[in-house]
């Protein structure tokens, strides 16, 4: 027989006070019922001749009893009122058996968990008005769009439930409120959308298949932990369920990209403008958010203003230094003193005064200005140190040379949208012929095709058994695997110019604090040249002018200076910043370049930039397959995620500056 109303309400009569708060009491409830395995295990005891009356399991019931009699004695800050005395919990475990037989809880181990059954979750918005309609003409409240859709959801407990979706709308505007992101129309314009940052569910399928956020999150510290990616983690997830439907790629896909645009759009401080079309795809999602916070490169939310003991310090001056003792003489010695000339390659027998150096780049003076004092105000300033580095970790691009559109067919393509035309024209450069067939790669000529073949034969994949062939062949005596393509028209193989595969980008530029919390990221076509590193700086501090770096150390610092006052002897550069070479790269550099030598003396070497790329490192092999978007989008989270990592470490070993007033110190 079910436990009525009347049942219920005795219980409360004779086991609780009347004045005792419903949130303490209901909270005595559900202990009460989740207690009930104990009770099962003291009662089984008991079946034992002699055993006390008051069991060890008897005993931790009347503890927990009181506990959720008296929870404000743990958690003071939640629970302000006092309970009602331990003699309340005494009496409700003297009566434990009846009081179980009196609810109606069975007397089977999983039976209490179904005396409070779990609601049907509803989702549905958080706003009560709509936000583009304007207070001052009323209260524009929200109703009901259609009726309740039932949809799938993975919930926080990683388990598939069914969920009522209700969708509201504004009578005013025709406005749309989901539980996550908002539609809109504006006039004589398609639908747009804006997303809902603070959103606790994520739609990642447009057939009714919801995420708890918490899921993305898992995703999030997978990525950061693991390495993961989309296809591994939608795997994991559907072994975790353990019950169909499985987690798809695609959605594993759609839940990264909702989660990090917001978590991005957010750190930019972008939110109040975001927007993009209606229902749109993951892949205008990321592009429309790389469009925002920068495509082929970016700055990293929050990285200007970072500071903290192991990338800023108080500037020192000349008489700094020699109050503590430090012996400097007029000259300035043009080799770091630790560095020792049988250490550095090419070092003529007397570097000195009988060798006269070589004349210094026009625009630089023969040696750096010092700073004797400190300013008279007293504000003495900050200097910081930068740390630049090139990865090479690549993605496709076109074919073509100097083209550095991205391929409209990652699959297979070859070449961007403005070159398609090219497929029917022969893959020699620059034979300019039609191809002999449709889908071929070359024209008629047999010197062409020969090579082609030759060409898929050195780069094709092998198969296991073809390794094993070579590998007895080599050991046998035979001849060996020929690695070089044969020559073509009197051209060396390796300078055949041709476009039978897709080109690539050449590296992945980064720049971060010497403390290693990343600054920026830039890409690097054809080689890492001085001018797109160049423009790489002047990209990242173009809104930032007064956050540059004192010191940027770089492996090829000097040629990167040389490039700089041979364009312009006036650049802000020269007068902001001092280019420096590591002493892990310095020791490589001629000696007799003068301009290295006094400018860009070395460095102690940082091994932040090489941290980075390690850390890099595990996620190539996913990022080589990306599109363009894709690519750009996964470096922008992989950047924000790093310094995130960085700043915590940081601010667990109490390395951040902090204010008179206890708070931490941000330029």
């Amino acid at each position: 027989m079910a436990v009525s109303v009347y049942n219920f309400i005795v219980f409360l009569q004779v086991f609780f006070p009347g004045g005792l708060s419903m949130q303490r009491t209901l909270y005595v409830i559900a202990i009460l019922a989740s207690i009930y395995p104990l009770f099962r295990l003291h009662r089984n005891q008991h079946r034992e001749p002699r055993q006390p009356p008051a069991t060890g399991w008897y005993r931790s019931i009347l503890l927990l009893l009181s506990r959720a009699f008296h929870p404000e004695r743990n958690d003071p800050e939640l629970w302000l009122d006092e309970g009602p005395g331990d003699e309340y919990a005494q009496a409700m475990c003297d009566d434990l058996g009846q009081l179980y037989e009196f609810l109606g809880i069975p007397g089977s181990s999983a039976g209490h968990n179904n005396f409070f059954p779990e609601p049907r979750t509803i989702l549905v918005t958080s706003r009560l008005t709509c936000i583009f309609c304007p207070a001052s003409d009323g209260i524009y409240s929200l109703r009901r769009r259609r009726k309740v859709s039932t949809v799938r959801l993975l919930d926080s407990n990683f388990r598939w439930v069914k969920a009522d979706l209700f969708i509201a709308y504004c009578r005013a505007c025709d406005a749309e409120y989901y539980p996550d992101r908002i539609t809109y129309r504006l006039p004589n314009q398609p639908r747009r959308e804006r997303l809902e940052y603070g959103a606790k569910v994520l739609r990642v399928s447009k057939h009714g298949v919801w995420m708890d956020r918490r899921i993305a999150f898992t995703q999030e510290n997978s990525i950061l932990r693991f390495h993961s990616g989309w296809s591994n983690f939608a795997e994991w997830l559907s072994d975790t369920v353990g019950a169909k439907p499985r987690v798809t790629p695609r959605q594993s896909q759609r839940l990264y990209f909702e989660h990090f645009a917001r978590r991005l759009i957010s750190a930019h401080g972008l939110a109040p403008t975001f927007s993009l079309p209606s229902n749109s795809s993951s892949q205008v999602l990321a592009d429309t958010v790389r469009e925002q916070i920068g495509l082929d490169g970016g700055v990293v939310a929050g990285a200007m203003e970072h500071g903290c003991m192991d990338c800023t310090h108080l500037k020192r001056y000349k008489s700094d230094l020699v109050a503590t003792g430090a012996s400097l003489g007029d000259r300035i010695d043009g080799i770091a003193d630790d560095l020792m000339e049988n250490q550095v390659p090419n070092v003529p027998a007397t570097l000195g005064e009988e060798m006269p150096p070589p004349p210094m780049q026009t625009g630089i003076p023969f040696e750096p200005e010092q700073q004797e004092f400190p300013p008279q105000n007293g504000c003495r300033g900050y200097v910081r140190l930068a740390v630049m580095d090139g990865k090479t970790i690549k993605h496709k691009i076109c074919s073509v040379d100097l083209c550095h559109k991205p391929l409209e067919n990652y699959k297979n393509g070859r070449f961007c949208e403005d070159h398609l035309d090219l497929r029917d024209i022969c893959g020699i450069v620059p034979c300019g012929r039609a191809v002999h067939s449709s889908g071929a790669f070359t024209c008629d000529n047999a010197a062409h095709k020969d090579w082609h073949v030759k060409y898929l034969n050195r780069f094709s994949r092998m198969s296991f058994p073809g390794v094993q062939r070579v590998i007895r062949r080599q050991l046998g005596g035979g001849p060996s695997l020929r690695a070089e393509l044969p020559d073509l028209n009197g051209v060396a193989g390796a300078q055949v110019s041709h476009t039978f595969r897709a080109g690539t980008t050449y590296c992945l530029q980064t720049i971060q604090w010497s403390c290693g919390c990343p600054i920026a990221w830039g890409k690097c076509y054809r080689s890492e040249s001085s001018s797109q590193v160049l423009a790489f700086l002047n990209r990242t501090w173009e809104h930032h002018p007064n956050s540059k770096p004192s010191f940027i150390a770089y492996d090829d610092a000097c040629n990167l200076l040389r490039h700089i006052v041979t364009q312009d002897a006036n650049s802000p550069w020269i007068r902001t910043t001092k280019f420096i070479v590591d002493a892990w790269h310095y020791i490589g550099h001629r000696a007799t370049d003068v301009l290295c030598r006094l400018w860009c003396n070395p460095a102690p070497t940082n091994e932040t930039a090489e941290q980075l790329n390690a850390w890099l490192n595990g996620f190539e092999a996913q990022l080589r397959q990306m599109s363009a978007t894709n690519y750009d989008f996964c470096v922008h989270v992989l950047m924000f995620l790093y310094k995130e990592m960085v700043e915590e470490r940081i601010l667990k070993k109490q390395r951040t500056y902090r204010t008179n007033s206890g708070a931490r110190w941000r330029r």
